[in-house]
C-alpha cells in the first residue's frame, strides 16, 4: 500500500492568481442579455390629470353607459376623479365607470369628420 500525503500550498500562494493559464475573455457568441422588464407603472395617467388640472382645461368624460359629462378635473386619486361642472353640482366619478376622457373641443375624439 502506498502512503500518499496531501499537499496544500500556503495561503499566501493561493490568493495570488494562477500564472499558468491566462484568463480568457467571455465568448462573443454568448446568449444576449435579457431586456429588463418594463416598469409596472408609467404614470401617464397621473401626468395627464395633473396637466389638465393645472391648465383648468374643460374636459368631457364619457361614462360606460354612454352618458357624457362636461367640466374641469379638480382632483383625482387612484379610484376616482372630482369633476367641477358649470351650473351643475360637482361630481365624484369612479374611474371604473369612465370609458374615456377628452378635452372639450377635440372633435376628433367624438368621431368628427375633420372638416370634410
Amino acid at each position: 500500500m502506498v502512503n500518499r500525503k496531501l499537499f496544500r500550498p500556503p495561503l499566501a500562494e493561493a490568493k495570488e492568481p494562477y500564472g499558468g493559464r491566462p484568463s480568457q475573455p467571455a465568448p462573443q457568441s454568448a446568449a444576449p442579455r435579457k431586456k429588463p422588464a418594463p416598469p409596472d407603472q408609467t404614470f401617464a395617467e397621473n401626468f395627464y390629470y395633473v396637466k389638465q388640472m393645472q391648465a383648468r382645461t374643460p374636459v368631457v368624460v364619457v361614462l360606460s353607459d354612454g352618458e357624457t359629462l362636461h367640466g374641469i378635473v379638480e382632483w383625482y386619486d387612484q379610484d376616482c376623479i372630482k369633476l367641477t361642472r358649470f351650473g351643475s353640482p360637482n361630481l365624484l366619478i369612479y374611474k371604473h365607470c369612465i370609458r374615456y376622457v377628452y378635452k372639450e373641443g377635440d372633435d376628433a375624439a367624438q368621431g368628427g369628420t375633420n372638416g370634410q
